[in-house]
């Protein structure tokens, strides 16, 4: 068991081991390939465009390994009403900021949403000495299965005493500049005001797929990830996928398992194209 900043020191020592070059601050516009009917039988590679703080620029590989993950949707892909006060995170900006920012984020906290990163997000507002008032589902029990249920035991129902609110949904946010409070209305109509200055939105995951659908891939219906066969390899030569972006969601070990495997396969694909032989068929 590692902490986040342990886990992701393990991969940065081992890429930096490697001579892997590692660019932060850069994000990947498209594919220029995609353009181009010529290049778009990708016989001579991907060429993706980026941006950085150095400027534009492209980078030209034979294979591509898209592990773009996952997000929770936030509160405006939810269609909440209210205004835009200060104190609405999802887990991921809330981590950000108590972790890598040192900034506050109120002192009672609501968390919307009751599944395994829900504990992450009461976890991380344990750390910081907030308070949180419940955690909010529309389901009608938590989503927290075995063995991850103990920690539900010890986090919110010892340690924190944080109740989970079931067959319930955030309707509307009150609050100028800062959070004041939260409706929240249950199955059954009736409505509830609860007092707090932070709102978490957890879960609701949907996969970042869009280089993916940017560059051709195919996405399946009901995962909204990419289709790909047994060796990660997407409808797209020479492009893999691996992670999160595939299903949402799935705990960080399964990820880095996955990523092993699709190594495995790109290593295999560039073998068959520097011998010259056709890779196979999708």
């Amino acid at each position: 068991m590692w902490s986040g900043p342990k886990y992701a020191k393990h991969y940065r020592d081992l890429a930096e081991k490697m001579d892997v070059e590692v660019r932060t601050s850069t994000t990947v516009l498209g594919w220029e390939d995609s353009l181009t009917p010529a290049l778009s039988q990708r016989e001579k590679g991907h060429t993706l465009e980026f941006t950085s703080p150095s400027g534009l620029g492209v980078v030209n590989a034979q294979a591509v390994l898209l592990a773009t993950g996952v997000r929770e949707r936030p509160r405006s892909a939810r269609l909440i009403p209210g205004k835009r006060p200060q104190g609405i995170y999802t887990t991921g900006s809330l981590q950000r900021f108590i972790y890598q920012e040192h900034l506050p984020v109120g002192k009672r906290a609501v968390i919307v949403g009751a599944e395994l990163v829900s504990l992450s997000a009461l976890m991380t507002l344990m750390g910081a000495k907030v308070d949180c008032a419940m955690m909010i589902t529309e389901e009608a029990k938590h989503q927290i299965e075995f063995p991850y249920v103990a920690m539900k035991w010890i986090l919110a129902d010892i340690l924190s005493r944080t109740p989970i609110v079931t067959n319930a949904r955030v309707t509307n946010i009150f609050g100028q500049k800062q959070v004041e409070g939260i409706e929240i209305t249950r199955k059954d109509g009736t409505k509830q005001l609860v007092e707090c200055d932070s709102v978490i939105f957890t879960g609701n995951w949907i996969p970042e797929h869009e280089l993916a659908r940017m560059g051709g891939l195919q996405i399946h219906p009901v995962t909204k990830g990419p289709v790909i066969d047994r060796n990660f390899h997407s409808t797209v030569k020479g492009v893999f996928v691996a992670g999160n972006l595939l299903r949402g969601v799935e705990t960080a070990d399964r990820c880095a398992l996955e990523g092993k495997w699709a190594a495995r396969g790109m290593a295999k694909y560039l073998e068959i194209v520097s011998t010259g032989k056709s890779p196979v068929s999708q």
